[in-house]
């Protein structure tokens, strides 16, 4: 008797361990939590995010835009600086030429004076001089005249000056007007002159120019009185014969 009950409950027990086996495998009893949380993929997900690994860390992948920001803002800044400064190079580089403080003079080293009595107006002379050299030259107030040794110095006529300082530029031409002699002979002192000598003015009035010009003078002379006057230097033959 005691036997048989011994082997009833055995029966039982493996019964019941065949059943729970059973719930297990088609998944219809009750899984133990723990076994749960240490399956493979459920600590992959705790711990790392999906699809990321240590090669793709910010620390280890080179950052593009880092290196086109500084690649670009060299090149940009050095392009920019360089084509700006050729700008200012090429338009900054001034012409001395053109600053009225750093032009020369005109005078008797670096022009060809000519001086000749003209047909028309009567008693007239014309003095042209021009730039021979390599630089634009400016030519201020009027020619200084002294025939021979003449101990005076013919006068302007005010009502020719100018607006502006005449200036020449390599090759270009400028003219003064004389009147020698009056034409009605009110002039006294009249005289025939063989030599002239034309003194060039500086920056301020009566200053020194530089080196005078001595133009070759006709034959037989050119004959002057007191009434002798010069106009301002002039752009053109019509105004410096205007007078």
């Amino acid at each position: 008797m005691r036997t048989s009950r011994i082997r009833l409950i055995a029966a039982a027990g493996a019964v019941l361990a065949t059943l729970a086996l059973t719930a297990c495998e088609d998944g219809t009893g009750t899984v133990d939590e723990g076994a749960g949380t240490s399956q493979p993929g459920a600590t992959a997900t705790a711990d790392t995010p999906p699809g990321s690994s240590k090669g793709d860390s910010a620390s280890d992948k080179p950052s593009q835009g880092g290196n086109e920001d500084t690649g670009t803002g060299g090149s940009g800044t050095g392009s920019a600086g360089g084509t700006g400064a050729g700008g200012k190079a090429g338009g900054g580089t001034k012409d001395s030429d053109d600053d009225p403080q750093t032009r020369v003079s005109c005078n008797g080293s670096n022009t060809t004076v000519d001086a000749r009595p003209v047909s028309r107006p009567v008693n007239h002379m014309l003095i042209t001089v021009q730039n021979s050299g390599s630089r634009t030259c400016d030519l201020t107030y009027y020619p200084v005249l002294r025939f021979d040794e003449m101990q005076w110095v013919p006068q302007p006529v005010e009502a020719s000056k100018p607006q502006a300082v005449v200036t020449l530029a390599p090759g270009e031409t400028a003219y003064a007007g004389v009147l020698l002699s009056a034409a009605d002979g009110s002039g006294d002192g009249g005289t025939t002159a063989h030599k002239l000598t034309v003194a060039f003015q500086g920056r301020t009035p009566n200053s020194d120019g530089g080196p005078s010009a001595v133009p070759a003078l006709p034959a037989d002379g050119v004959y002057y009185d007191s009434s002798m006057a010069v106009t301002y230097w002039q752009q053109s033959q019509a105004d410096a014969l205007t007078y």
